[in-house]
Formats: C-alpha cells, structure tokens, sequence
C-alpha cells in the first residue's frame, strides 16, 4: 500500500478545526499518511466532492448520494443535531406554516438543512436563494429575504441580529422519526482500497478522540475559526457537534441517515440510493 499526501477537505469552522485538532497539531499517529488540510465552505466542499476533487472531505448527507459512486462514508466524523439543528429565522415573529410562499435565504441547494426544510414544508412551496452561510443573518435583518436558513454557529448568535427563530429543523426531524438530523459526515475515496480507507479512517477517529480528550487545548486551537463568538460559545458549539455522535454513527445514527436519504428520494430532492457504506476503523 503506497502512503502519500492526502487532501483532507473540512469547513473553517469551531467544530470542524476541533475535529482535526489531532491531525493538525502533529498529536496523533498518521501511519505514514500526510495530511493537505483544505478549508471550505460546504457548499464548495459538497460541488468539489461531486467532481471527486479531493481524498477525503467533510459531505452534507445531502448531498453523499450524488458522489456515493466516488466516495464511501467514513464512520467517523458526522455532524448529529440531536434534538437540534438549522434554524429558520426571521425579521418578523411568524410561526412555520408562514414560510409557504416567502423567500428564503439558504447556504446551499446540497446543504442537509435545504432538504430538512423542504421535507418540513414540502418541495416547491417557496422560493429560495443561495447566499454564504455567513451572510445570511445580516441579509435576512435588511430586508432581503423574508427568513435565513441558519447553519454552523449562527444557531447561536442570531438573537444579536434581532431576528426571531421560527423553526429548529433537529427538533421537528426529532418529533417526525425520533431520529437525530444527520447534517454532515466525512466521506472517503473508494480508489484508495479498502485496507488504506480503513487505516486512515482509524487515523481520523485518533484525531476526534485527541480532541475530546484535549478539550481545552483543542477548543483554543478551534477559536481563529470561531468568527467573532467567544469561548465560551464556541465551546458550546463544538459540544452541539463533536461527541459521541462523532467518533461513530452507531446504529441509531446510521438509520438517521437511510431515513434521512429515504425520504429524500421521496420528494424527488436525492436519486435513490441502495446500501450504503461505512468504513469503520479495525
């Protein structure tokens, strides 16, 4: 098995940076693997995925079925909104029916937030556009659209911009199947063989254990993503993001994800997909 650089493509976010804490800052076994860190947003990741541009990248589930043909899922690594999630907000109090017909400002047509909502109020009941995750709040208080879908920390920080939620998508999945949200997950290339894909699967889930064993130390490092938020908060979001949920799916969050891409296909937003894959570390 011939080792080489991998490119390893993850968001420029508090809970992504804590994720692979351990890979960047040299502290755990890479098994003769080097790692090309590559820092995207998601939108840009899930495109780049479905070009099979990279060796390793974070994936909305949204988005896998599009490149499961390329990519395995790794066991590690998912983003689970356990009761929790994207949020709909709004200038306006309104209540979840009200979005019907409105304009929506969302962070990507592949995010697993976009196929959240449309599962919420059905396929083709609003009108949507697609503007930077980290524009969304401040477009949404001018004026220009009617309600933001909201991903990575401003889940937490959209009371500064006064703007009521109407909707937390992790709770209304939660409520409809008793499942959490799977947001996103780590995804693999299928050419590097399974024996490579298992031990660097192994690799990365040494690098999320690092981390949670390492909070501190992991939380600082995650902080020159942290966009302006605090400490405090950004360690609030990494616990939202980064546990359990993260070293493996475990049965209940691999049935997330069948009954997230089920009903998906069911509306037309995904194409079916048959068994899918998780490469677990030995």
């Amino acid at each position: 098995m011939q080792k080489r650089t991998l490119t390893l493509g993850h968001s420029p976010d508090p809970d992504d940076a804590f994720m692979f804490y351990g890979l960047a800052a040299g502290r755990v076994d890479t098994r003769g693997w080097a790692f090309e860190h590559v820092l995207q947003d998601i939108q840009t990741l899930n495109e780049r995925a479905m070009r099979g541009e990279l060796d390793i990248t974070a994936v909305s589930i949204h988005a896998y079925p599009y490149v499961a043909g390329t990519y395995a899922l790794t066991s590690c690594g998912s983003s689970m909104g356990d009761g929790y999630g994207p949020l709909v907000v709004s200038r306006d109090a309104m209540d979840a029916q009200s979005l019907r017909g409105k304009t929506i400002l969302v962070p990507g047509e592949k995010t697993t937030a976009f196929l959240a909502l449309n599962l919420m109020l059905g396929r083709g009941t609003f009108s949507h556009r697609v503007v930077m995750f980290d524009e969304i709040l401040e477009r949404v208080q001018s004026g220009q659209g009617d309600a933001g879908l909201i991903i990575h920390e401003g889940q937490l920080t959209y009371g500064d911009h006064q703007l009521h939620r109407v909707v937390d998508l992790g709770a209304w999945w939660r409520e409809q199947t008793g499942l959490p949200l799977p947001l996103g997950g780590n995804c693999i290339r299928r050419s590097l063989g399974m024996e490579a894909m298992v031990e660097i699967t192994g690799v990365l889930t040494a690098s999320i254990r690092y981390g949670l064993a390492h909070r501190a130390e992991a939380v600082e490092h995650s902080m020159k993503y942290a966009r302006g938020i605090g400490t405090a908060l950004a360690d609030r979001f990494v616990g939202m993001y980064v546990n359990e949920w993260t070293i493996d799916y475990g049965e209940k969050g691999r049935e997330a994800v069948i009954e997230l891409l089920r009903q998906g296909a069911e509306i037309g937003m995904v194409p079916a997909i048959g068994p899918i894959d998780f490469i677990s570390p030995v």
